[in-house]
């Protein structure tokens, strides 16, 4: 019963997001805030991943392709579908679940725990709108720009680590990315994107928000909250490999 309790609210909260705003410039400030704090604060870590995830895939590609009989150029190929379909979307979601997820739920339960949520319910204003809506927004416009991001540099680094290990030459790994690709595979990837913003903003905001307690409560929360994100992001990824490949 915790269970379907828990997603009562969780839908509640997120149908009593949408109403009037009360004022549109207070929106619009937070929604740029969110933005920055999202994007430019997650930037640093998702280009480290990103190429270190790429330059690992072209090494262990080229050890598993031990047969002569397939072209170098595979490997290129190999890890331009690897990265586009799985690494990008779901590793750095997962890695973003934890450094934004994380921060969000740790905030608003500060806020929480502080009343200062309740003043601002007293004050009249729609705190679910005003607190939670602009992270939502501000994740679902970022988060897939940061993916989109980390897919580039992914096949970049695997493009790099190819080139200077000697594996396989920079002639032959742009062959292997331009070797039957299927444009859909993007969509398919911006598809999981979106959804995977959608929850790891929204279910921290949740575990945030609905904190009871003091400091030890919040830290409780953060720690739930990431945990629910990635078991959430990976069922969500199962979900949409089964839908949509």
């Amino acid at each position: 019963m915790t269970l379907f309790s828990e997603i009562g609210r969780y839908l509640l909260m997120i149908k009593g997001m949408f109403s009037k705003p009360e004022n549109w410039k207070m929106y619009w400030k937070e929604f740029m805030h969110q933005c920055s704090e999202i994007g430019i604060g997650s930037l640093g870590i998702v280009v480290i991943i990103s190429f270190f995830m790429g330059a690992v895939s072209t090494v262990q590609t080229a050890y598993q392709l031990t047969s002569p009989l397939i072209p170098r150029y595979t490997i290129g190929q190999i890890v331009r579908d690897t990265v586009i379909l799985e690494f990008a979307p779901t590793l750095v979601s997962i890695v973003l679940a934890g450094v934004i997820g994380s921060k969000i739920a740790g905030e608003l339960g500060n806020m929480r725990v502080s009343e200062q949520i309740d003043a601002l319910e007293i004050m009249g204003v729609n705190t679910k709108a005003y607190l939670i809506l602009p992270k939502i927004v501000a994740a679902l416009i970022v988060i897939p720009m940061l993916i989109v991001i980390a897919a580039v540099l992914g096949v970049w680094g695997g493009q790099i680590a190819g080139s200077f290990s000697g594996i396989i030459s920079s002639a032959e790994y742009k062959k292997g990315l331009l070797a039957g690709f299927v444009p859909y595979n993007v969509f398919f990837s911006l598809s999981k994107a979106y959804t995977f913003a959608f929850l790891l903003s929204s279910i921290p905001a949740f575990y945030g928000y609905y904190v009871t307690g003091g400091a030890l409560e919040i830290g409780r929360a953060s720690t739930r909250s990431v945990v629910v994100s990635c078991v959430a992001i990976l069922f969500a990824d199962y979900i949409l490999a089964a839908i949509l490949l």
